[in-house]
């Protein structure tokens, strides 16, 4: 019997104008790291970094749930309206969390659409960060399949959606880390899968931003797993080729979901990108 070092506590802020009650935990002292969790999922798929002594005797690690998912309950209203994710309201998001609770310059390490949005934020506003690390992340992946499916009267969503990305998941990762990470899929509230997609397969907007990121100011480093087919090793590289200075690596044995999937053989290629954020 134990108890885990995590801390889970809400932060009420307001973001477009509406009230929001967000759902964070942390664990750690030194230097903060946001981390950002993937599409349709929440911040659990980073508990087992949080619950590792080796990172958070010197990191200080938070995440959060966005809007809409887990323990941050939807907006007053919801049931009338869609859920889209955007570019605007995503970078809203992070910086009222980064203001909310105080972090100065934190890292942000991003995976899939969280990777999306840290390069966002590395072209928008590297003043607020001191590092960003890139996990699954690329300038743009139109999507190879219909995201209505995610969200249909004749079809459980969530059970689609832990259908699709199973495939993304390396066939190193652990059992029970592939069932726990895909569970978090099939627990996903209606149509919210869908919304994150909206955002990750239809705005391509930071392709004409990328050559605005300045690594000398703050350092961009790219982990993409061999066995990711969404965001692949070539997709990870293209993108850090548009951007003087970014390094990558290809992690051997894992997928789209590094962190959650396979902890163990992540934590590594965590360990080496925070060192190459100082």
């Amino acid at each position: 019997m134990s108890i885990e070092p995590i801390t889970g506590r809400y932060l009420n802020t307001t973001i477009g104008g509406r009230n929001q009650r967000i759902y964070f935990e942390e664990a750690g002292q030194g230097r903060p790291v946001l981390c950002l969790h993937t599409a349709g999922a929440h911040s659990a798929q980073w508990r087992h970094l949080m619950n590792d002594a080796r990172i958070t005797e010197t990191h200080h690690l938070i995440a959060f749930d966005m809007p809409w998912h887990a323990k941050s309950l939807p907006p007053a209203g919801f049931q009338t309206e869609e859920y889209l994710l955007t570019t605007d309201s995503y970078i809203e998001t992070v910086l009222a969390v980064i203001d909310g609770l105080g972090l100065e310059k934190p890292v942000l390490a991003g995976c899939s659409m969280g990777g999306r949005i840290a390069l966002q934020l590395a072209a928008l506003h590297p003043d607020r960060f001191s590092g960003f690390i890139a996990i699954e992340a690329s300038d743009f992946q139109p999507a190879w399949y219909d995201i209505d499916w995610f969200h249909r009267p004749d079809a459980h969503g969530g059970e689609m959606g832990a259908a699709l990305v199973s495939a993304n998941i390396s066939p190193h990762a652990p059992e029970v880390e592939r069932w726990n990470t895909l569970w978090m899929f099939m627990a996903s509230g209606p149509g919210v899968f869908r919304g994150d997609l909206s955002f990750y397969t239809k705005d391509d907007s930071l392709t004409g931003r990328l050559d605005r990121i300045d690594t000398a100011k703050t350092p961009v480093h790219f982990l993409v797993g061999a066995y990711d087919l969404t965001c692949t090793p070539e997709d990870a590289r293209r993108t850090a080729d548009a951007i003087p200075g970014a390094t990558v690596t290809v992690m051997d044995t894992l997928g789209h979901f590094p962190m959650s999937e396979h902890p163990e053989g992540f934590r590594p290629y965590f360990v080496d990108a925070l060192d190459r954020m100082a």
